[in-house]
């Protein structure tokens, strides 16, 4: 619940804090140093000797993505621009017409996608450039786990393209708007979270539709958890979880519901490792989830900013979360 019980386990007094005084968007790691990025111009370094800020952009910035080797940003500049341990800025690309950079993505062999409007863009290593254009305004980017493909979200369903090849993409259809995409790990199952309270999925194999409903609110934060068993999901007053532990995934199957609460969830991560996911709530708290059984551990009390990020190091051994007020922390698990 919002108020926790008294005897509810705590690790908040091993929390490093961090001062950002901007809004927090986003939260990566880079060898083991967190790095916030911040909704406006700059990542900032947060290292346990340190703290630098590091501009990268001219004005907002609207998206971002890494592999633990570098942060890759789109903003409202026109420019992609990737920063790695160095703290040095490297411009990818600037959009010709100036368009906002929407979405980033980052693929196999250091491939970077990312979109202007209705045009999706990947940079392969070798620098070739492919375009394609999608039916409307791209509103999410994610490339398989496995080959090279990627999944581009749009109104009335996602295109699958694979950048090497000429044909214009396959469609997977289903009416609305779909905000944001993701596969799983097996790279059986892709998902999207959509305008209204609901997610959306599609079985590869065969095109099967998934639908998950029952939320609260539009889902603004999804990861799948280790090994792929379930879907971790924001947008109710409760963590969500779809199992996808089998061929059919959720279908027919209902959810785990864990961590109620009067406030509405924020923000997941799940454990890189672990059946464990971070929870942020609109009320400031953030907790670890066992999936297995519910339990929890506090890792931030109850404050009036919303979580507005949360992520894992590669090896789960540091969780950062950052809020729409600046404040943010580090704790190592």
């Amino acid at each position: 619940m919002s108020d926790l019980p008294p005897n509810t386990p705590s690790v908040a007094d091993r929390v490093r804090p961090v001062k950002a005084d901007r809004t927090i968007v986003a939260v990566h790691f880079l060898d083991g140093t967190p790095v916030f990025v911040l909704g406006e111009e700059a990542l900032l370094f947060a290292g346990e000797q340190g703290e630098a800020r590091v501009p990268v952009h001219g004005g907002a910035i609207l998206a971002s993505a890494s592999d633990g080797k570098r942060i890759v940003t789109g903003g409202d500049d026109g420019r992609v621009v990737s920063t790695g341990l160095d703290a040095k800025p490297n411009e990818i690309a600037t959009d010709a017409k100036k368009r906002w950079i929407d979405q980033v993505a980052l693929g196999p062999d250091n491939a970077v996608a990312w979109s202007a409007g209705k045009t999706a863009f990947v940079k392969t290593k070798k620098g070739e450039e492919k375009t394609i254009e999608a039916p409307s305004t791209v509103a999410g980017l994610a490339f398989a786990p496995k080959g090279f493909r990627l999944a581009i979200a749009h109104y009335n369903g996602v295109t699958l393209w694979f950048p090497n090849a000429q044909a214009a993409g396959e469609k997977l259809e289903w009416k609305g708007s779909h905000l944001a995409v993701g596969f799983s790990p097996d790279g059986r199952f892709l998902v999207t979270a959509m305008q209204e309270p609901t997610m959306h999925g599609w079985r590869l194999l065969d095109g099967k539709h998934m639908r998950m409903s029952g939320y609260s609110a539009r889902v603004r934060s999804f990861g799948f958890t280790a090994g792929g068993d379930y879907l971790a999901t924001s947008g109710s007053e409760q963590l969500i979880l779809w199992p996808y532990d089998g061929k059919d995934g959720p279908m027919g199957k209902q959810p785990l519901m864990w961590a109620p609460s009067n406030a509405r969830v924020a923000a997941v991560a799940p454990h890189p490792r672990q059946p464990i996911v971070a929870v942020g709530f609109a009320d400031g708290i953030v907790l670890l989830v066992r999936i297995e059984d519910g339990a929890e551990i506090l890792v931030k009390p109850k404050d009036p900013a919303p979580i507005t990020a949360l992520g894992w190091d590669a090896h789960g051994a540091q969780l950062a979360f950052g809020t729409e007020d600046g404040e943010a922390g580090v704790v190592g698990l």
